[in-house]
């Protein structure tokens, strides 16, 4: 976690005001016209204060790299504001856009895919600081190039080589090292170590925490891997359907998440204790995620719900409310289910009442990709 002290008055770096993403759907042969629109961001509201970070969690499909590209313009928002410093990037022109990513970077997920095969690391590293004038002449750029290796943990030897010749764990050092050339405030890391080993994804997490306490970072750590989120994160965020459900700090959503979504991607995960395995409560869902061109009315979770109720969740939208400081959850029986007053309903109920067919368990192959790895796994520290 971030070694800078946070608050909710803290004044943030980067705060998303109802931020949209919607992609439309086109259909004819010879001309084409659009027929309806695939919501992948459906108006988020977040803020990080600067130096702490940011995990966003929710199963795939759910917007949350969609949203991280959004807020670097790589995908252009339909609506909401991104404020950077006050400053709102999604209103920025051509120029004062790129002048704003330098300081804003991003590691993306797949770090071959991610760096171009015909150059090599030294070419890739300068590549950016040229693009922005920075570096000066060829010494400069050289002991620069030889700075950001050894800071990633890198050989100065690995400056003639090319991605191919690289781990996964060394690609993505490499991807991290471009990332931070240009010395930025913010760092959004699209799933940084989903395609690394376990070992390696230590190593990773540890290079990130190292970097964030000697440059003075904030990040925003997308992910489904809850164990990752859990050990790096100051404030944990779900996402469900292009919608924020629960934000907290990480150690209140893990010691006791509030939305039902939540608390069913936690059941779901698998505990390192035979005996409490074999003992805590599991919440099975019912029916597939629900497709983000023609989401439910009302409460977005309710087709999957086992807390659904009669009123107000199948046609009224829960409003995303402050229920204990720094405590965000968007559901109508948050407090009812929080002590114990509403119970779950069977999947089998769920799905009768829905008419769809009841989910499996981790065990039975469920595999929603936030409930892979698990909360109280381990990760190895230095």
């Amino acid at each position: 976690m971030s070694a800078v002290p946070t608050s909710p008055d803290a004044e943030p770096l980067l705060r998303l005001e109802g931020l949209k993403v919607h992609f439309p759907i086109k259909a004819g042969i010879v001309f084409d016209r659009t027929v309806g629109h695939v919501r992948a961001v459906d108006g988020v509201d977040l803020s990080i204060p600067r130096g702490a970070t940011y995990g966003l969690v929710g199963e795939s499909g759910c917007g949350k790299s969609t949203l991280g590209r959004a807020i670097l313009r790589l995908v252009e928002p339909t609506a909401g504001r991104v404020l950077f410093e006050g400053i709102d990037v999604a209103s920025l022109d051509a120029e004062p856009l790129r002048k704003m990513r330098r300081r804003m970077q991003m590691v993306f997920q797949d770090p071959l895919g991610s760096l171009d095969p015909r150059q090599n690391v030294e070419s890739l590293l300068t590549e950016p600081l040229r693009a922005h004038g920075l570096g000066g002449g060829s010494k400069e750029l050289t002991a620069k190039v030889s700075n950001l290796l050894d800071a990633v943990g890198l050989p100065a030897a690995a400056r003639r080589r090319y991605p191919h010749e690289f781990s996964g764990g060394q690609r993505q050092r490499i991807g991290i090292a471009r990332a931070i050339a240009l010395e930025p405030d913010l760092l959004i890391a699209d799933e940084p170590v989903s395609a690394l080993d376990d070992s390696v994804q230590a190593q990773v997490l540890n290079l990130l925490e190292e970097l964030q306490q000697r440059l003075g970072l904030t990040f925003l750590v997308i992910a489904h891997d809850l164990a990752v989120v859990r050990h790096i994160s100051d404030v944990v965020g779900v996402m469900y359907l292009g919608s924020l459900v629960e934000q907290a700090p990480a150690d209140a959503l893990y010691e006791q998440p509030l939305h039902p979504y939540t608390r069913a991607l936690m059941s779901a995960v698998p505990v390192p204790d035979p005996v409490v395995e074999e003992r805590r409560e599991r919440i099975l869902l019912a029916g597939d995620l629900p497709s983000p061109a023609n989401p439910p009315s009302g409460c977005r979770f309710h087709t999957r719900c086992p807390w659904r109720q009669e009123t107000r969740c199948d046609d009224e939208v829960p409003a995303l409310r402050e229920l204990a400081p720094g405590r965000l959850v968007s559901c109508h029986w948050a407090e009812e289910i929080r002590d114990g007053l509403l119970f779950p309903k069977s999947a089998e109920e769920v799905a009768a009442t829905q008419g769809v067919t009841v989910g499996s368990t981790a065990a039975d192959g469920f595999e929603s990709d936030a409930a892979v790895g698990g909360v109280d796994q381990p990760i190895e520290r230095r």
